[in-house]
């Protein structure tokens, strides 16, 4: 995964009137937290914040101090109507630290015939990896598995250096046959009634 990097500002106003005046001005209030320092409250870019998160456990280069940091968005808060980033959460990471996440699980390759379904018990698939080494995604093969089919968290490849943090018998996906529709049901109960 790249880093991406944002020009954010520290800020030393607090509130709700600052963090109006932030969002106004374009920018999008945060806190750092992590490794026993101190809170930092920045100022980031909105737009490009929006950008940064498009990508699942975007990993964002900050100056605090005047030192680039890495940190991993840990909340991020929207308004509720127009889905716009009111403020966001940052964990303070290092190089090499391992740092437990959520990955999305995405799938290719098609169902046997006969109308069955794909179960997505688990959205994402809770991993353990470096920081600066985050997938950002997994994908996993459903082709031709049949109704009753199911993957567990231990039957997915993980790239080099991932680990799972799940149950190794976790269900991830299932594949379950498709139901008949009520009206059909009704037919085939008063068919059978009648021999």
């Amino acid at each position: 995964m790249s880093e991406i990097r944002l020009a954010a500002e520290t800020r030393s106003e607090f509130g709700k009137g600052a963090a109006r005046r932030a969002r106004r001005a374009g920018f999008v209030p945060g806190v750092v937290y992590g490794h026993g320092h101190a809170p930092v409250h920045l100022n980031l870019p909105g737009h490009d914040l929006m950008m940064a998160l498009k990508t699942p456990n975007a990993l964002l280069v900050v100056p605090i101090d005047g030192k680039d940091e890495y940190v991993l968005p840990k909340a991020v808060q929207r308004e509720a109507i127009k889905r716009t980033i009111e403020h966001v959460d940052l964990l303070l990471v290092k190089r090499g630290e391992k740092v437990t996440v959520e990955v999305p699980v995405h799938t290719e390759g098609e169902l046997a015939p006969g109308g069955n379904l794909l179960e997505h018990v688990l959205q994402a698939l809770p991993i353990e990896a470096e920081a600066t080494h985050l997938p950002e995604a997994v994908t996993v093969s459903v082709e031709g598995l049949e109704a009753g089919a199911a993957i567990h968290a231990k039957d997915i490849v993980l790239p080099a250096g991932v680990s799972l943090a799940v149950e190794a018998d976790a269900v991830v996906l299932q594949v379950i046959a498709a139901q008949a529709a009520p009206a059909e049901e009704a037919e085939e109960a008063a068919e059978g009634a009648e021999a």
